[in-house]
């Protein structure tokens, strides 16, 4: 398979299946003299750990990393980082009895096309949300040289099959308010609405979707390249390599297109002594190239896929219609567990910029 690396400087390769021995990222280009927090990681892998709530799938996980080179005496060395998570609570056998069979709304159909029967079924393969987790190691990693620098990234339940949390807060207060709730959102009340709603899902065999809110605070103005290797191009596509996302939108987002200019438009103002805009509607990115002001952006997750109410679909091997029922283990809702993941790629791919504009070092301060 091609496609499974991603930036320029700061480089991510991804490896692993659902169902497979390992999942795993290498890190290439990492600056060298990070002091490697290995608890942070761990806490990262925590977040989208499997099997903790009742709201999550059932599947336990013990998602523990392993650090299998490019660290020497807890301090990055510039060589590749290789990082691994065993897959340990694995049932294949669910799979075996439908490989033939073309789930809804699944990859199926197009890996065959892909790849013929070659590539791996089990819980999805090369296509399973759980290869993130090699996304989330090497988010926590860039995430450590990023705080370096103040900045700093939060994301957050924006909303749940139409349930949508719109109090706002300051920066810090967010993450305060996040870390409280099980499914990532700001208001207490609705936690509770949306936990309630996804676990009727749950009992009703079926799923829901909603959107997850990025903002990035601290990030230095003019960063990003135009065109191809703009910033927001380069976030888009990082976002879209997340499994379940159908969408996104900087700043006012579609809602620009129902706006007039002199509504959009975002004024230039000095405050503090500082060239600012006196609101955010841009996202914090113009001209693909950072303003200074905080990266803002919402991601669409559709329902999880994987129902287990009654399905029209075809056997691919015998060429005729059926219907289908998924068993195994699934999340009704996979948008909590994405948070974590959503931040992640956000910080590779804002490290791997501010490498490319040499505002971090390829080799950081000395001990």
């Amino acid at each position: 398979m091609v496609g499974n690396s991603l930036g320029t400087l700061f480089k991510i390769i991804s490896f692993g299946e659902s169902h497979g021995e390992v999942i795993g990222v290498i890190i290439d280009g990492c600056p060298a003299g990070l002091k490697i927090d290995i608890d942070l990681i761990q806490k990262e892998l925590n977040r989208r750990r499997p099997g903790q709530i009742a709201l999550s799938t059932p599947r336990s996980e013990e998602d523990k990393v392993k650090i299998l080179s490019g660290i020497f005496n807890n301090f990055t060395t510039g060589a590749p980082i290789c990082l691994i998570i065993e897959n340990k609570d694995v049932d294949s056998s669910k799979y075996e009895k439908i490989k033939n069979i073309l789930r809804p709304s699944h990859a199926d159909f197009s890996r065959l096309m892909r790849y013929g029967e070659f590539a791996d079924y089990r819980g999805g393969g090369r296509f399973s949300g759980r290869i993130t987790a090699g996304f989330v190691m090497a988010g926590a990693i860039a995430k450590q040289i990023l705080s370096l620098n103040n900045i700093e990234i939060i994301a957050y339940t924006r909303e749940i099959g139409g349930i949508i949390d719109d109090k706002d807060y300051d920066f810090k207060k967010k993450k305060n308010l996040r870390d409280k709730s099980e499914v990532g959102v700001l208001n207490s009340d609705n936690s509770q609405k949306i936990s309630e709603l996804i676990l009727q899902m749950k009992e009703e065999k079926n799923s829901v979707g909603g959107i997850v809110k990025c903002i990035v605070d601290n990030f230095p103005a003019g960063v990003g390249d135009p065109i191809f290797n703009n910033l927001q191009s380069d976030i888009s596509k990082a976002i879209f390599s997340i499994p379940a996302v159908k969408g996104i939108e900087f700043g006012a987002g579609f809602k620009a297109a129902r706006m007039k200019g002199s509504e959009h438009n975002d004024p230039w103002i000095i405050k503090d002594g500082k060239i600012k805009t006196s609101k955010n509607d841009a996202g914090g990115i113009i001209g693909g190239i950072s303003t200074g002001m905080p990266i803002e952006f919402n991601v669409c997750f559709k329902p999880t896929a994987s129902i287990s109410k009654s399905q029209k679909t075809i056997d691919i091997k015998l060429m005729e219609e059926t219907e289908l029922i998924i068993e195994g283990r699934h999340d009704p809702c996979i948008v909590p567990r994405a948070i974590p993941v959503i931040e992640a790629m956000t910080a590779v791919v804002l490290l791997d910029h501010l490498l490319m504009a040499q505002k971090i070092p390829l080799v950081l301060e000395e001990k």
